[in-house]
C-alpha cells in the first residue's frame, strides 16, 4: 500500500474511537517508511505535502496505536518505538537544517538562508502536533526521548539571527512553549534540569540537559564547530540556563567548548567563549574548578586576552578575571599584612595598568577606567605595590578630556579616592604632583563651555573630594598652599570650590 493512501485512510476524525484495521503496518514500520519518504522527497512541494499529512496523522490518529509498543516484550518494544520516533524527528529537523560553511574562515550570507525560514515553520508545526499528542504522563519516556532534538531545534530558530524571520521565530517560540506544556515544565531551566528535589530523594530526574549535550556534542569538535553558525549560539544559550549548583556534574562536558570559542580569532566567538567561561566560574564551586587544574587552564586562556586591542573583548575578560582570581586566592585586601605576598591579583593589575598607561584609543580608555575601581577595591592596601604605575595612569587620564560625559576623568577621580583611602600613609610623598594635577583639572573644567552643567559640577565636586582626602592624609599640609589662592588667581567657580576645603577663619 502506498504511503500517501495509507495516511489518507488514517484520517479517523469521524469515528468515536478509531482503531487502525489489521492490514495497516505497525507504527514503527510506518515511521520508518515516513522517514524514507522524507529523505527521498525531490522537491519542496512534495516535502511540504508530506509534512502536512504527517501533522494530520499526529492530530487525528488513535494515540493508543501511535505511541504503544508493538512487541510483546514491552521493554524491547518501547526502546524500538523510542528509537523510531527519535529517528523520524531527526529526519524532519534535517529537512530544515542550516547550510554549513565551506571552511572555518568565513560565514554565510543571508541569501544562503533564504529557504530555511519557510521549512522551519513547517517542521515546527509538525513537531508541535507531536509533542502535544505526547503530553500525557504515561508517555513521558517517549517525550523525554524526542525532547532534546526538539529543544535544540527550537533554540536554534527563536533567536534573532541571519537564518530567521519574524514568522520563523514565532513558530520556534511556540514549539518551545508547546514542549514545556507537554512535559509540565515551568521554564527552560526546569526543562533542562528537571525535578532536582525528586532526584535528591532517589526519584527519576526529568531534565533533558544530558540529552541536549548528546545532540550538540558531535558538532562541537575542534574541526566542526566553526562550520555551523548556530551550534555555538545554541550551546551558549543552553549553558547560560544552567544555574548553580546544577552545573557542576556536567562540568567535564560544558567546559571544553567555551575554551574553543575563547581561542578563536573572531571577536564575536571570543566574546561568546568568555561569557560562557564567566558563567561557569560564577556557578561552580572553587574546589571543583581547581580540580584537575581546570582553573589554571581557564586563567591562562583569559590572561592572554589582556594583550588584545578589542574593546568588547577586554571588557568581558577583565570582569571575568576579577571573579576567577577568587578561585585561586583570597582578596589581597582581606589578607593579614604579615602574610601579604605578591599574587595573581598583582600580575593582572600590573599588566592592566601597563596597557592602560600606553593606550590611546578612546573606547579602550573608557573601559579600562570603568573597571579599574573594582580592582582597586579588591587590592585594598596591597595597591601600594603599584602606586608608581598607578600615579602615572591617574595623571595621564585626568589630563585628557573625554567629552561629553567625561567618563575617563570621573572614573579616574574615583580611583584616586579609593587609592588615597586604602594607601593613605604612602600618599603624602605624592601630594605635590597630584595637587597640581587636580588644580589644573578644576581650571580646565570650569572654563570648558562644551560640557553640560551637571557634568561640570560632578567633576568639580569629585575633584574637591580628592583634594580633601589628600589634605587629610598629609595632616593638613595642603591648607597653607591652598590659602595662597585668591579670587584674582582663578575663576569664581574654582575659588568657591577651594573655599570649601580651607576653613572660613583662615580665609
Amino acid at each position: 500500500m502506498e504511503l500517501s493512501s495509507l495516511l489518507d485512510e488514517l484520517h479517523l476524525s469521524s469515528s468515536q474511537k478509531p482503531l487502525p484495521s489489521p492490514p495497516f503496518p505497525s507504527i514503527t514500520e510506518l515511521l520508518s517508511r515516513l522517514q524514507d519518504k522524507l529523505l527521498g522527497a525531490s522537491s519542496d512541494s512534495e516535502t511540504s505535502s508530506l509534512f502536512g499529512r504527517v501533522e494530520q496523522l499526529f492530530k487525528t490518529a488513535d494515540p493508543d496505536w501511535l505511541f504503544s509498543p508493538v512487541l510483546a516484550n514491552d521493554d524491547v518494544g518501547q526502546v524500538e518505538l523510542q528509537r523510531a520516533y527519535r529517528s523520524l524527528v531527526s529526519t524532519m529537523i534535517c529537512c530544515a537544517a542550516l547550510p554549513l560553511c565551506e571552511d572555518d574562515c568565513g560565514s554565510l550570507t543571508a541569501a544562503a538562508y533564504q529557504n530555511v525560514p519557510s521549512r522551519v515553520i513547517l517542521v515546527c508545526s509538525v513537531l508541535r502536533s507531536l509533542v502535544g499528542a505526547l503530553g500525557h504522563r504515561e508517555r513521558a519516556g517517549l517525550l523525554l526521548t524526542v525532547a532534546p532534538p526538539v529543544c535544540v531545534f527550537a533554540v536554534t530558530h527563536f533567536q534573532d539571527q541571519a537564518w530567521t524571520t519574524p514568522s520563523s521565530r514565532v513558530a520556534a517560540q511556540r514549539l518551545q512553549e508547546a514542549l514545556l506544556r507537554a512535559g509540565g515544565w515551568r521554564d527552560s531551566v526546569h526543562l533542562l534540569m528537571g525535578d532536582t528535589s525528586q532526584q535528591e530523594e532517589g526519584g527519576k530526574n526529568r531534565g533533558i540537559l544530558e540529552g541536549v549535550l548528546d545532540v550538540l556534542q558531535p558538532h562541537l569538535t575542534k574541526d566542526l564547530w566553526q562550520r555551523s553558525e548556530a551550534v555555538k549560539l545554541v550551546f551558549g544559550w543552553i549553558l547560560l540556563q544552567v544555574p548553580r549548583p546544577f552545573l557542576s556534574p556536567y562540568l567535564p562536558r560544558l567546559l571544553p567548548p567555551p575554551l574553543l570559542f575563547n581561542d578563536h580569532y573572531r571577536p564575536e566567538n571570543c566574546m561568546l567563549g568568555v561569557r560562557c567561561l564567566h558563567h561557569i566560574i560564577v556557578n561552580t564551586s572553587a574546589s571543583e574548578l581547581r580540580q584537575f587544574n581546570r582553573a589554571e587552564v581557564v586563567y591562562q586562556a583569559l590572561f592572554k586576552h589582556l594583550y588584545t586591542s578589542e574593546a568588547s573583548v577586554i571588557e568581558l575578560v577583565l570582569s571575568c578575571l576579577l571573579d576567577l582570581l577568587l578561585v585561586f586566592e583570597k582578596p589581597p585586601s582581606s589578607v593579614a599584612s604579615s602574610c601579604r605576598k605578591p599574587s595573581r591579583h598583582d600580575d593582572v593589575l600590573r599588566l592592566f595598568l601597563t596597557h592602560m598607561e600606553a593606550e590611546n584609543k578612546v573606547p579602550l580608555r573608557r573601559i579600562y577606567a570603568s573597571i579599574l575601581p573594582l580592582y582597586i577595591d579588591r587590592m585594598g592596601v596591597a595597591v601600594c605595590r603599584h602606586l608608581r604605575r598607578l600615579e602615572r595612569v591617574v595623571l595621564g587620564y585626568l589630563e585628557i578630556r573625554d567629552p561629553p560625559e567625561e567618563i575617563n576623568r570621573l572614573k579616574t577621580l574615583e580611583v584616586l579616592q579609593k587609592t588615597t583611602r586604602a594607601a593613605w600613609p604612602r600618599m603624602e610623598a605624592r601630594i605635590n604632583v597630584l595637587l597640581r594635577c587636580l588644580l589644573r583639572l578644576l581650571v580646565d573644567v570650569s572654563s570648558d563651555s562644551e560640557l553640560k552643567d551637571s557634568v561640570t559640577q560632578e567633576l568639580m565636586s569629585q575633584t574637591v573630594i580628592c583634594i580633601k582626602l589628600l589634605d587629610d592624609c598629609s595632616l593638613g599640609k595642603l591648607q597653607p598652599l591652598l590659602q595662597q589662592v585668591n579670587s584674582s588667581c582663578c575663576s569664581p567657580e574654582v575659588f568657591s570650590c577651594l573655599a570649601t576645603i580651607t576653613t572660613p577663619t583662615e580665609r
